[in-house]
Parts: structure tokens; sequence; C-alpha cells
């Protein structure tokens, strides 16, 4: 895991200027019973990731979901999380290539080819998101 993905303890204190807890603290907490120098699992990657998503940080998600990607393409969640928030941080184009790849390895994931759809149609492409709308109905995501 390169080191840029790795928790750094002296975040864990870290808070906003309002008071509340920063996303690092409450991602690395989960580390926090980690052995010293244990190196991070794919699924604590998973983990730091879904907590950064829920937090409305799309980018820090983005790049720790890109790094099990790439390790592990054939995973539908973390392509599908990844591609959610590529959307959500306006980043379409890695939206839509994501979301091709999905439902071209995963046919009949029909949230995918919603989101596929309302990717499209941010992108202005309204009669190309219609097809992929019809799909996503017909596999009951519509």
């Amino acid at each position: 895991m390169p080191r840029d993905l790795v928790f750094d303890v002296f975040d864990f204190n870290a808070e906003r200027p309002d008071g509340e807890p920063t996303t690092e603290r409450w991602a690395n907490a989960l580390s926090l019973f980690a052995e010293p120098g244990a190196e991070e699992t794919t699924a604590d990657v998973w983990r730091r990731a879904a907590v950064y998503f829920e937090a409305k940080d799309y980018t820090t998600a983005a790049r720790l979901l890109g790094g099990i990607v790439a390790d592990h393409p054939e995973l539908t969640g973390p392509r599908l999380l990844l591609a959610r928030s590529y959307y959500h941080s306006a980043q379409l184009g890695r939206a839509e290539e994501q979301l091709r790849e999905l439902v071209d390895r995963n046919p009949v994931e029909s949230y995918a080819h919603l989101m596929l759809a309302r990717t499209l149609e941010r992108q202005g492409r309204g009669e190309e998101a219609a097809r992929w709308h019809r799909l996503a109905e017909v596999l009951g995501a519509g």
C-alpha cells in the first residue's frame, strides 16, 4: 500500500473550525487497534474510503478506491463506489469510464445502468442517457 494511503496517527485529534472532528479522525479510528507497523489491508482501505464517501469527501474516497480497483478490477462494490465518488465530485468522464466498465463486466448490475444514465444526462447527452434509463428500468433500478 502506498505510504500516502496509510493512516497518520497525528491526524486523530484534528478538528474542523466548528469544533467537530475531521473525517480523518473517524477514518483513522478504524486503525487504532491495529498492530504497530502492520500494513493496511484492502478491507481496511475499503472501510476508510466508505467513511470519506459518507463524509462527502468524494475526492479522497476516489483516491483510495482507485487503488483498490487497480488491484482488484473484478470487484463490483469498490468500482461502483469509485464511480459514485467521481460522479459526486463532478469528474463525469471518469465516472462514465468506470460505469461502462461495470456494465461490460456485469450487465445485470441495474444501479450501474442508472448511474451511467444520470452521468450522461449531467454531461448534456440526454438521448444517449435514455437508452441506459430504459435498461435500468428493465433491470429493476428505474
